[in-house]
């Protein structure tokens, strides 16, 4: 039987993907680890191999195109013994009647993907077999259906959670996933049609209505929330501006900070920290550096170098803030994850430290120093930027001496990093010229409690403070 090669998802928050080249073409013999296309992401391009034998039969979307959503069907594979040229688009080989194909049935990431990991290359693939007489496509039932006997309805945790934000009625939707399951892009769909709306709870009879409330009034000089785009611009004169479209990464972090800012309850702590004897410590250690086999410098060690080290080793030492909010429950880590932002053209990597608690400051200055080069040429693969715990944005370089950054979920914190400078503070009662650094860690609530906010950055500030105790 043919086999249905799907948009993968190459990481959990993937919903479309631009099929950038193919590196197949049709009629092409493929293996299992060939590489079959690349594909754009939100964050990088990546390569994707194939995970089974046959012929490539069809390409189904063209390189170049845009936007393909996850688990679209993009081509086929004809199978070892099958004649490629009877596999027809809908992934069924011809049939002897000049009867229509039945539609191809569609399937949900969690289905599709069910083979590969999270960011892992391989191209999804589902084996196509003749639906029984009378199914809908798919498997699905009709709208409505999906209740079982007890009137429970099948749906994906994140179309729950979508359905109850937008006040659809998942009673009321189509499933297109297995089974009829209900998919997160079934209940955007139905959201679209705004023919889904959640009844409201009916009113006592002898109760009048309520007179729905007058609309707010805009700000003054500026605009409502929830505004088109259309009547956005019509604020300004048309030749005062220039419109920039939206590319998958600044619609993925406008997505996702937004989300952060309303879901997780954000509280601010903030420290100067008194570097001197961390600019000490670097200069030794610097100079100490051996020698590669070009004259090279082994390594070159940065302030924010320190930064990571020692907020790998808080984390360590105040275990209850090395965690994170799993909705009914709290992840608590037995080693450090600390994110990185890195700036790009356009948006912002956050690639990953692993056990920054373990790593010597060489180790993760290379590793920082690589991360760095390959997200500004967006060849990060998913794994290393997704997860962690906390994350660190410096905005020291550009001269900032205070500011506060968003969580990037699912992490529980961010340390926003300002400029070291010279301050005149009072030491042993007389004024004294010191190198001071102004952090401020943005807390999740829900997992961090005040109190271990201020644990956490006070044994944070210790080390920076202290930094031999980053080298023992």
């Amino acid at each position: 039987m043919p086999i249905n090669v799907l948009m993968p998802a190459l990481s959990p928050t993937m919903e479309k993907g631009n099929l950038a080249k193919w590196l197949k073409k049709e009629g092409d013999p493929i293996k299992s680890g060939d590489v079959l296309a690349e594909i754009e992401t939100d964050k990088a391009t990546m390569e994707v191999e194939a995970i089974d034998e046959g012929v490539l039969a069809k390409i189904l979307v063209p390189e170049g195109t845009a936007d393909v959503p996850v688990n679209d069907l993009i081509a086929i594979i004809a199978a070892e013994g099958e004649d490629p040229s009877s596999v027809q688009a809908g992934g069924a080989p011809k049939a002897a009647s000049n009867g229509a194909a039945k539609p191809e049935p569609k399937v949900d990431a969690s289905a599709a993907n069910q083979n590969t990991t999270p960011g892992g290359g391989h191209m999804a693939y589902e084996r196509v077999n003749a639906a029984p007489e009378g199914a809908q496509p798919g498997g699905a039932p009709q709208a409505g259906a999906q209740a079982g006997s007890g009137g429970r309805v099948f749906a994906s945790p994140l179309a729950r959670r979508i359905a109850k934000q937008e006040g659809v009625d998942l009673g009321a939707v189509q499933g297109s996933g297995p089974h009829g399951r209900i998919i997160a892009r079934d209940v955007q769909a139905a959201k679209a049609s705004g023919a889904t709306k959640a009844p409201a709870a009916a009113q006592p009879a002898a109760e009048a209505p309520k007179a729905a409330p007058a609309p707010k009034a805009a700000p003054a000089g500026g605009a409502p929330a929830g505004l088109t785009a259309d009547q956005v611009k019509g604020f300004f004169a048309k030749d005062a501006y220039e419109e920039v479209p939206l590319d998958g990464m600044r619609k993925t972090i406008a997505k996702r900070l937004t989300e952060a800012m309303q879901v997780a309850p954000h509280f601010y702590l903030t420290v100067d920290c008194e570097l001197d004897a961390l600019m000490k410590l670097r200069e030794t250690l610097n100079g100490s550096a051996g020698k590669d086999k070009d004259g090279k410098p082994a390594f070159k060690l940065s302030v924010n170098d320190f930064v990571i080290k020692a907020m790998g080793l808080a984390l360590t030492r105040v275990p209850a803030a090395n965690a994170v909010w799993a909705e009914d429950r709290i992840l608590r880590f037995k080693h450090a994850e600390v994110g990185v932002a890195v700036a790009i053209d356009g948006g912002l990597f956050t690639p990953v430290i692993r056990r920054a608690d373990e790593k010597t400051l060489s180790t993760i200055s290379n590793e920082m120093k690589d991360f760095a080069a390959r997200a500004r040429a967006k060849k990060l693969k998913p794994e290393e930027y997704q997860g962690g715990v906390t994350s660190v944005s410096n905005l020291g370089m550009f001269g900032i001496k205070h500011f506060t950054a968003v969580i990037n979920p699912p992490q529980s914190s961010i340390l926003a990093v300002g400029a070291g400078e010279k301050r005149v503070v009072v030491k042993d009662g007389a004024p004294a010229v010191v190198q001071v650094m102004t952090c401020t860690l943005s807390c999740d609530h829900r997992v961090l409690d005040g109190a271990l906010g201020a644990e956490l950055v006070s044994a944070f500030k210790g080390l920076i403070e202290n930094p031999m105790g980053m080298l023992v």
